[in-house]
């Protein structure tokens, strides 16, 4: 049988709640901005050490995530998985949504946002942050043009070479988001190459935790079926990313330990960091990484929703604290301004860096942002196929 499309009915005092308890989430990230610019950064716990702080950490979890949740549509369109065509309209909206989030909190964390103007407008192309412009805006544009061609009955035919051309750019764009820090070679824990590839593996597995928990919520709360057929399979390959994204912060921080001039670096965050480390091992790897794992393949939690849920929310967890280790951890260690030599007072020692509540209120914000784009949309558009039980056969047409 052909795929329905319909919108949600959105009509229940739960969804109205929804709607605004995120509306209120956003309007407080947005009071806590004006409370930032109207009183100065020196409320955040930012200083000329660490200059990027939670926004931050959230921001790139956010932009980073929106590539990987885009990986649904590209398995469907590009390695032609029927399994996964009926879901491809979803995770382009998830894509747009969560990149939408992510720039408006890295817009908003600039200190002076008028500015974006000039980043637009001018380009630096010797800077992978001018790059980087490029690609969020391509991004939109391919996204949209791909959604167009899977809604539009006469464009389904081009779907799949507009599929694989977002394919590409989305791995140009996490690569570029990686690069940031992999040839930003005044910093210790940043200046690695593999950190390009590192962050692609990343957004598969931080965009599926995403796309995972909101396909579940929403055939939950509109009740359609969803068969576990699917839900499986997505929690394995959940597992997967997991298992690769481990795998490559294993290279990362061995091959850095290589190299004699990275020791004392890798030994700050991963032995005697204080917090960082704790955040390393308790947070990413252990919260993060093995017990998602765990509730995925153990035999009596494999195939719960519920266990997949929750290792889906701890991934989430988990991938926000890895690019907290990454990007404040990287800031609060010292850089290396004179070889050989050692500082006894001024800039030397690890930087503090305690973030403050309006940091943490713009980050959620960002979040707040993504969900509502993808609540509203689903209910006056149809990104959802009325019926995903697993008896549903998947044809390459769908019936609008």
């Amino acid at each position: 049988m052909n795929i329905r499309y319909e919108q949600i009915q959105g009509r229940s005092l739960g969804f109205y709640t929804l709607i605004a308890g995120l509306a209120i989430l956003i309007l407080v990230a947005l009071g806590s901005v004006y409370f930032m610019e109207h009183n100065g950064h020196y409320l955040t716990g930012m200083s000329n050490r660490v200059v990027w702080g939670v926004p931050h950490v959230f921001a790139l979890f956010l932009i980073v995530a929106a590539s990987g949740a885009l990986n649904i549509a590209s398995i469907a369109s590009v390695f032609q998985k029927k399994l996964y065509k009926p879901l491809s309209r979803l995770s382009g909206l998830v894509s747009l949504a969560l990149l939408a989030g992510g720039l408006m909190v890295l817009v908003l964390d600039l200190g002076r946002p008028d500015r974006l103007i000039v980043a637009m407008t001018e380009y630096n192309f010797k800077s992978i942050f001018a790059w980087n412009i490029i690609l969020y805006n391509g991004f939109f544009v391919i996204v949209c043009v791909y959604l167009w061609m899977m809604f539009e009955r006469r464009m389904n035919k081009f779907s799949s070479k507009v599929g694989l051309a977002a394919f590409t750019w989305r791995l140009i764009l996490t690569t570029g988001t990686g690069s940031i820090f992999g040839f930003l070679v005044a910093r210790q824990a940043y200046d690695a190459v593999i950190m390009a590839p590192m962050f692609i593996i990343m957004s598969f597995a931080f965009g599926l935790s995403f796309f995972i928990l909101i396909l579940m919520a929403s055939y939950k709360w509109s009740e359609r079926p969803l068969g576990d057929m699917i839900i499986n399979r997505l929690g394995n390959l959940l597992g997967v990313f997991v298992a690769a994204v481990m795998y490559f912060v294993a290279i990362k921080h061995l091959g850095s330990i290589y190299l004699a001039e990275n020791t004392s670096i890798e030994n700050f965050i991963l032995f005697d960091g204080g917090i960082y480390t704790k955040l390393f091992w308790y947070g990413q790897i252990t919260l993060g990484s093995i017990i998602p794992m765990v509730l995925i393949y153990h035999p009596t939690t494999k195939g719960n929703r519920s266990m997949l849920g929750l290792s889906s929310v701890l991934v989430i967890i988990g991938g926000l604290i890895q690019l907290y280790v990454i990007i404040i951890g990287g800031q609060a260690y010292p850089m290396e301004l004179f070889p050989g030599k050692e500082i006894l007072e001024g800039y030397g020692g690890i930087a503090i860096y305690t973030p403050s509540f309006t940091e943490i209120l713009l980050g959620i914000g960002g979040v707040a942002v993504a969900l509502i784009i993808v609540t509203f949309l689903i209910k006056f558009l149809p990104f959802l196929p009325d019926n995903l039980a697993n008896n549903t056969n998947v044809s390459p047409c769908y019936k609008e």
